[in-house]
């Protein structure tokens, strides 16, 4: 996903991508690749025998945990539902960006608390991801009933040009579509970015990938460690406190207590976290510059901050009311077991 939010910091900026920085091969008018891919919806999703039928196909490669995946989903699941009849087939590739996204029930249990109703192929392996060539988190392919790719996107955004593409491949396919557009609306966790109070991007909290961590210690790297608290956080800027072990891939705390401080500027602050050992829970409490968020909670807590990790998922923790401010998060965890991955923002 970082490479997404780099796509996103140029997008704002208003550069346009080149036409060398979409992956090689799958070029504008190219043959889409056959797949298939097995998914709890149907046993086999198989992209020819689709396009056998004379259907337009989307193909939308996703992760649960991913707050760019999550905020397009209301646009995807729109289109789904008003075209199908016309033709439209979505497919949905589900290729994982933590290990725990693997695990089928956990895709399982978010694709229904999303209520999508799409079939999802899992990609564990990434077969079909490096079959396209893919590179991003979420990515569309627009393939017309000829197979071939006429339109591709990275990322959030242009979804009117998305649809006004859809239902020009539905009207060469053969269909009488509207040119009207779907009024979406999202909800929660889906709602888009406040891009113009946005000024803090993806972070991991593994020592392999994370930026501005403060609280470094020479050779703690994947071993227990008590960490402290630097003072005077800089925006962007991260910190532990606590008995944690800082690994590749994430941080995982070891005693009660321990807690995580981010200094962000965004309206919306999400962490990728989850028990360490599945099928436990770990309650924690969430502060915003030392005091209760109260109406600034998230989904995930109440007004005093309060919230249990029970499963390996991503959770809102905070949306700020105007005006959006430099704030500081602070995460304490009251029981040891918790594992955090990255923080995301909006």
């Amino acid at each position: 996903m970082k490479r997404l939010l780099i796509l996103f910091s140029l997008l704002i900026q208003g550069v346009v991508l080149c036409a060398q920085e979409k992956p090689e091969g799958l070029f504008l008018g190219s043959k889409a690749p056959d797949f298939k891919g097995k998914d709890q919806y149907q046993l086999n999703v198989r992209l020819k025998e689709l396009l056998k039928k004379g259907k337009v196909v989307l193909v939308e490669f996703c992760t649960y945990t991913c707050i760019n995946w999550l905020r397009t989903m209301p646009y995807v699941r729109a289109w789904s539902e008003k075209y199908k009849k016309d033709g439209l087939v979505v497919i949905g590739v589900h290729t994982p960006e933590f290990p725990f996204e693997k695990n089928i029930d956990n895709v399982r249990n978010s694709i229904s608390d999303m209520k999508i109703n799409i079939p999802i192929a899992i990609d564990n392996n990434y077969t079909i991801w490096n079959t396209f060539n893919n590179q991003y988190w979420p990515a569309l392919y627009f393939i017309d009933a000829k197979g071939r790719i006429r339109h591709t996107k990275f990322g959030e955004g242009e979804y009117e040009e998305s649809e006004k593409e859809i239902q020009q491949l539905l009207k060469e396919a053969g269909s009488n579509v509207s040119s009207d557009l779907v009024n979406v609306e999202g909800l929660g966790i889906e709602v888009a970015a406040d891009w113009n109070n946005l000024g803090s991007q993806e972070n991991y909290l593994g020592y392999q990938r994370t930026e501005n961590f403060l609280s470094k210690s020479r050779d703690a790297s994947g071993k227990s460690h008590e960490y402290v608290l630097p003072p005077n956080l800089r925006l962007n800027q991260w910190s532990l406190s606590g008995n944690w072990t800082v690994e590749s891939g994430s941080v995982k705390l070891n005693k009660p207590g321990g807690k995580i401080v981010y200094r962000f500027h965004a309206r919306d602050v999400h962490m990728v976290m989850g028990p360490a050992s599945p099928g436990t829970s770990v309650r924690f409490r969430v502060l915003i510059d030392g005091r209760p968020p109260g109406t600034d909670h998230g989904i995930d807590i109440d007004e005093q901050g309060y919230g249990t990790v029970k499963d390996q998922r991503l959770y809102q923790l905070i949306r700020q009311q105007s005006p959006v401010t430099d704030r500081e998060i602070e995460i304490e965890f009251l029981d040891a077991g918790a594992e955090a991955f990255s923080f995301t923002f909006g």
